[in-house]
C-alpha cells in the first residue's frame, strides 16, 4: 500500500507527538516532517516529497491562512488539511477560500483527521457534516472574483517584497542589494508581478499597494 506522506505543522510539541502517533497507527499514513510555524512548513515542502499538509491556523511568524495563500500563489500541489481549535464558520470559510481541502477541529481528532487526510489526498473536499452544506453553498455562491488580485493569492512572497520596495521608491539596484539578489532577478520579479496584476505603470502599483495596505504605516 502506498502511504500518504504527511507534513505536520503545529507549535505544540505534545500535540504533534499525539497526532503523529494517531496517524502512524493507520497503515495508510506516514509523517515525513514536522514544523512549528508556516515559514518552516514552506521550507519543508520544498525539501520533502509530501502529498498532505496538516496545518494549524494559529501559528507564530506566519499564520496558517497566510501559509495556505503562499502555497497557492506558488501553485504548490500539496493538499492542505486545516487542523485547528477554531470552530467559527468564518474561519472555515476563510481557510477553504484560501485553498484548503479539509477542515478538522482538534476536538474531533480521533474521528475525523484520518478521514480528512484520505479525502484530501484523493482530491476531495472534507468538512464536518454539520457544516458542509451551508459552507459549500456559500463558497459556490461566491467564487474567487473578489480575491483575484489579492496579493496573498496572486503574488509569491518574493514578488510582494519587490513590489513593496518599488512603490517605496527604491531603484532596481537598491532592491537587489536589499534582497541579496541580482538586478536581472529583480527585473524578472518586477516583470512577473506586473504581468500577473495586468499593470503597465508604477502609479497603478502604488494605488494597488495602498488598497491592500502593503505600504508601511507611520505613527504621528
Amino acid at each position: 500500500m502506498e502511504k500518504h506522506r504527511i507534513i505536520l505543522v503545529d507549535d505544540h510539541p505534545a500535540l504533534r507527538a499525539g497526532v503523529k502517533f494517531l496517524l502512524e497507527n493507520d497503515a495508510s499514513c506516514e509523517v515525513v516532517g514536522e514544523a512549528t510555524d508556516g515559514e518552516q512548513a514552506l521550507k519543508l515542502i520544498e525539501q520533502l516529497e509530501a502529498d498532505v499538509l496538516i496545518l494549524d491556523l494559529s501559528l507564530p511568524h506566519m499564520s496558517g491562512i497566510e501559509c495556505i495563500r503562499e502555497l497557492k500563489s506558488r501553485n504548490c500541489k500539496i493538499k492542505i488539511v486545516v487542523f485547528t481549535m477554531h470552530s467559527d464558520e468564518r474561519y472555515v470559510k476563510e481557510a477553504m477560500q484560501a485553498g484548503a481541502s479539509a477542515y478538522v477541529e482538534k476536538q474531533a481528532v480521533d474521528t475525523e483527521l484520518i478521514a480528512a487526510v484520505k479525502s484530501a489526498a484523493a482530491g476531495q473536499i472534507y468538512l464536518n457534516p454539520e457544516k458542509s452544506q451551508i459552507l459549500l453553498a456559500a463558497l459556490l455562491a461566491q467564487p474567487h472574483k473578489t480575491e483575484e488580485k489579492n496579493p496573498y493569492v496572486i503574488l509569491s512572497s518574493r514578488e510582494r517584497e519587490v513590489l513593496k520596495l518599488i512603490v517605496r521608491g527604491y531603484s532596481l539596484g537598491e532592491i537587489g542589494d536589499s534582497l541579496a539578489i541580482s538586478v536581472k532577478t529583480v527585473e524578472t520579479y518586477k516583470s512577473r508581478l506586473m504581468q500577473k496584476l495586468e499593470f503597465t505603470k508604477k502609479s497603478e502599483l502604488i494605488e494597488y499597494a495602498v488598497k491592500y495596505c502593503l505600504l508601511p504605516t507611520t505613527n504621528t
